[in-house]
């Protein structure tokens, strides 16, 4: 696993012990592919990274020009993950770990009055959130006017074209990988 592209272009990010069950990190040309539907470069974009794992998702976005990423997971090897790799790519400065279940999570950033532009969720596939999800970020008000939910999940898991005020812009599929692009309309 490396950083597709931007400052950290090319940099290895450690993944999971092979016993680990906790944990599916985003290929390498699944991220490449997503970054391609979003736009190459982020300026300056608040980024939030749900069920971080490696935090492959959050990372790629800063070196790709976001100005901040927070990443979360409640995972012990997944938080030293986060921080081992975002260290290791010369990005700690702007990247925030946060330890604690997304629920949690969410409401810590709500009273935080955190936004964000762009909010990745790779939740584990057998969990069938996708929705969950959604609603969660919409009560929250973490989403900026303008921003995108981005939801990895199985391809057996239905996305709904409309959920929480949010509509599906696109989909991509990677074998049993689903990825469904949701903004505000």
């Amino acid at each position: 696993m490396r950083i597709v592209a931007g400052t950290a272009k090319g940099r290895a990010l450690a993944g999971p012990k092979s016993s680990s069950l906790h944990i599916r990190p985003t290929a390498d040309r699944v991220r490449e592919t997503l970054f391609n539907v979003l736009g190459q470069f982020l300026d300056g974009q608040r980024v939030l990274d749900l069920y971080a794992g490696t935090g492959a998702l959050g990372l790629e976005a800063v070196s790709r020009g976001a100005g901040q990423a927070v990443l979360v997971d409640q995972d012990r090897e997944a938080l030293t993950l986060c921080s081992e790799n975002a260290r290791a790519v010369g990005l700690s400065g702007q990247v925030e770990v946060l330890s604690a279940p997304v629920a949690r999570a969410l409401e810590t950033l709500k009273r935080r009055g955190d936004r964000f532009e762009l909010i990745f969720a790779d939740p584990p596939y057998a969990a069938r959130v996708v929705e969950t999800v959604l609603d969660g970020v919409v009560a929250a008000g973490l989403l900026t006017p303008s921003g995108m939910v981005v939801v990895e999940h199985d391809k057996r898991e239905a996305a709904p074209d409309t959920h929480a005020g949010l509509a599906r812009e696109d989909q991509r599929r990677f074998g049993d990988t689903l990825v469904s692009f949701y903004r505000a309309p």
